[in-house]
């Protein structure tokens, strides 16, 4: 059993090993995908868990404590005012990770606030999209953690990394078909407020 210390030293070697393993040496160093990570809580049913499958097939990694999980990207977290933008694409060729919250919609505001303070990672929300996943087709914004993780690539420019994501899954095809131009259109923008007026176009915010 690792003490507290102890695994904060490992997830910094973890961390260093990460990046150096995804850095592509051609001029400037830019990685090749942006590593993926999941803080999952077990909270909904594991047969519809998008996460697990994911991590199943190696395009994830899973860890159970928000202790265990990267110190440099971005936190999935719909309840931040801070929209996904240009200005994050950066961090994200650099090495910073992609950290979904694996969680129930309905226990979401307790595991934030308990997450949020073991962690500093940077709070980033999707702009609106329509997920695709069955359990919460056509509920604004309320998409699984494996849409969440394609929609975030694809908008910070990982376009085949995103492909990569939903291929896994039936409604990958539906999803991007669902969202194709909002995403083209998000993954264009130059700045957070651009973001923030094609969302208002797309939907009714």
């Amino acid at each position: 059993m690792f003490s507290p210390p102890q695994i904060r030293e490992l997830r910094k070697k973890q961390d260093v090993l990460e990046f150096l393993g995804q850095v592509l040496v051609q001029g400037e160093n830019k990685v090749l995908e942006v590593p993926l990570h999941v803080i999952h809580l077990d909270q909904d049913d594991p047969r519809k868990c998008t996460a697990r499958k994911l991590h199943s097939m190696g395009l994830v990694q899973i860890h159970d404590s928000s202790f265990a999980s990267p110190r440099r990207g971005f936190l999935l977290d719909p309840q931040t005012d801070v929209v996904f933008g240009p200005e994050d694409r950066a961090l994200a060729k650099m090495g910073g990770s992609l950290v979904a919250l694996d969680c129930s919609w309905k226990q979401i505001d307790l595991s934030l606030l308990e997450i949020k303070g073991r962690t500093k990672l940077q709070s980033r929300k999707l702009p609106k999209l329509l997920p695709a996943n069955s359990v919460s087709w056509g509920k604004i914004g309320r998409l699984s953690s494996a849409e969440a993780l394609a929609a975030s690539l694809s908008i910070l420019g990982f376009e085949e990394q995103a492909m990569k994501v939903l291929e896994k899954f039936q409604f990958g095809e539906e999803f991007l078909n669902l969202n194709k131009e909002p995403l083209l259109a998000y993954s264009q923008a130059g700045s957070r407020e651009e973001m923030e007026i094609i969302e208002s176009q797309f939907f009714d915010v």
